[in-house]
């Protein structure tokens, strides 16, 4: 059946040879897609062609990697779809890692690729590959279109996996042996919407399982909220929900920006604190992984009830079955509860109070402590006081700022001000800064873009800083530059003392050379006094590149707190102590 025509489809695209490829092209543009990120190749030329022919931006990156981090910084920034393509062969191995980082993310990505043609497929052709069988453990959907009766199946299937349609949204992949792409589409039409998904079907919570919610939520006295990525499509709903109850309110990598850093339930400074004296823990689209004590009684020491909101069982039950759990999306979900008048009947307003006051103390003290020690033992400049100097300069509620790095990224989320909408994840992909620095840029362009990122860190994509060039991108890099891969660094010091350097440290670089050398205004900060003046010319003079001499003689608060340890049963020392406590 012929369905309306497609406004955002030129007439000169639509007169086009009805090609796979074509037909790739228009259903994207039909899905809500504006732009494909991704590195040439002979095998992917069709589509690349057919998208450019079709007004899709065409990112085109150095690394295949980057291609899938930038595709995933769009989604995760946008909640919409978002696509990578990539070649054959090394060209998808060199995306798997991405693949795996959106997988942890559950960020709807979707990599398009293509495989040899047909004729030569078994013979050992040119960069033969079971491409799709390789990527299937780190995707939600992976088939290959060996038809072309096959294309709208698999392709309505797989952006309904990534969406999330019937489970976690996630990076689906498909690939086509390329006679294939460059053969006649004769199931599609591309002059016609056939129900192409832009988001997940809508999910109403059942009326019971949000009367137990309310219910369990006004009988709690220290009610905390805990928010991930099922949550990242609706900040209004959760503001009005911690307003509604008066819960503490903690995000995680997630939901980063959703909840303003001024608000009054935010207490980013005594998450510990929070999670452990908490009476009642209200999680929405949030997994209790590693970074949540995968919800054990030892990290969540009072909590009486879980109420857990969400669409999957990931959000609903791993790892701890909750008192309460309402299946639905956690806009609607929330939204109902806070009709219900789910304010606490007896809150414990002074256990309230004093963590507030404690979060205001400590925040106001890390101020007070960074501008009072600019430098590190080693007299480098102290990382607390690059990011204090950072948060004054920019003093932008409306930035994006992201974080990439060990050692850096753990200074970055105690004191970014705001917190960093993006980082390494609960993957831990170091790399990602420079691709999800340009692609926010892209995304928004009338916004200040500025990246953090770690020495180390910034070596996986430095080349993206001529992707950032060539595109138009306009984001700030500030490389903390300590000369090592400093949290192993420190452990080899401190726990391998035969050999205590042995492969850690990365001295002598000159990023800021390197920035120079691709076209990107760069300096070189050795002192405090300067970096002021840095960054401001950097924001004006942007895509720019900062390098900061920074110290590696500090401890960050990840290493401090055991992350190099690798404890038995979980990330951080004091839980593993706790949870082996409680077993005895």
């Amino acid at each position: 059946m012929r369905g309306h025509t497609v406004p955002h489809l030129s007439e000169a695209f639509l007169a086009r040879p009805r090609t796979v490829a074509h037909a790739v092209a228009a259903f994207l543009v039909q899905a809500g897609v504006r732009r494909i990120y991704g590195l040439t190749g002979s095998h992917i030329k069709p589509i690349w062609e057919e998208a450019t022919h079709a007004g899709l931006q065409v990112v085109d990156v150095r690394h295949e990697v980057a291609a899938v981090h930038m595709a995933q910084a769009e989604a995760d920034l946008t909640g919409q779809l978002a696509v990578a393509t990539v070649t054959t062969g090394p060209g998808l191995t060199n995306a798997v890692t991405g693949l795996a980082a959106a997988l942890s993310a559950r960020s709807p990505v979707l990599v398009l690729s293509a495989v040899p043609p047909r004729g030569q497929l078994g013979l050992g052709a040119l960069e033969e590959l079971d491409q799709a069988g390789l990527v299937r453990p780190v995707t939600r959907f992976a088939r290959t279109v060996s038809h072309d009766r096959q294309l709208l199946l698999f392709l309505h299937a797989a952006v309904a996996a990534a969406l999330g349609e019937d489970g976690p949204s996630g990076p689906a992949y498909l690939d086509f042996p390329v006679d294939v792409l460059r053969g006649v589409a004769r199931w599609y039409d591309p002059g016609a919407i056939d129900g192409v998904r832009t988001a997940a079907s809508p999910m109403d919570p059942d009326d019971g399982a949000l009367q137990a919610a309310a219910s369990a939520i006004r009988r709690s006295r220290r009610p905390v909220v805990i928010s991930g990525r099922g949550a990242a499509p609706h900040p209004q709903a959760i503001v009005d929900f911690l307003d509604a109850t008066g819960a503490l309110y903690l995000d995680t990598s997630e939901s980063r920006g959703l909840v303003p850093a001024t608000h009054a339930g935010y207490v980013p400074a005594v998450r510990s604190a929070a999670m452990s004296q908490a009476d009642t823990v209200i999680t929405i689209g949030r997994r209790l992984d590693f970074a949540l004590g995968y919800g054990s009684p030892a990290v969540f020491g009072s909590a009486r009830a879980f109420v857990r909101i969400g669409r999957s069982f990931e959000e609903l039950a791993e790892n701890r079955a909750p008192e309460v759990q309402v299946k639905g999306d956690p806009c609607r979900v929330l939204s109902a509860l806070t009709e219900h008048d789910v304010a606490p009947r007896d809150p414990d307003t002074a256990w309230r109070e004093r963590l507030c006051g404690d979060d205001r103390r400590r925040r106001q003290d890390w101020v007070v402590k960074a501008r009072a020690t600019p430098y590190g033992p080693d007299g480098r400049i102290h990382p607390n006081a690059l990011i204090e100097v950072l948060n004054r300069t920019l003093d932008d509620p409306q930035a994006l700022l992201i974080a990439d790095g060990g050692d850096i990224l753990s200074f970055a989320r105690v004191g970014l001000q705001p917190p960093a909408r993006l980082d390494t994840g609960t993957f831990g992909s170091l790399g990602v800064g420079v691709p999800f620095a340009v692609a926010a840029s892209l995304i928004h362009p009338d916004r200040r873009v500025v990246a953090v990122i770690g020495d180390g860190a910034f070596g996986f994509n430095a080349m993206e800083l001529d992707t950032a060039r060539r595109s138009g991108a306009r984001p700030v890099f500030v490389i903390s530059n300590n000369q090592a891969w400093n949290i192993e660094r420190l452990d080899h010091v401190e726990n391998y003392a035969a050999n205590p350097r042995f492969n850690t440290e990365l001295p002598g670089c000159r990023y800021d050379r390197i920035a120079s050398a691709l076209g990107l205004h760069a300096q070189r900060v050795t002192r405090i006094e300067e970096l002021e003046p840095a960054i401001r010319l950097a924001l004006t003079a942007a895509p720019a590149l900062i390098d900061v001499q920074t110290s590696g003689a500090v401890h960050s608060p990840d290493f401090s707190a055991g992350l190099a340890d690798l404890p038995d049963l979980h990330v951080l020392r004091a839980w593993d102590e706790a949870e082996r406590e409680a077993l005895r």
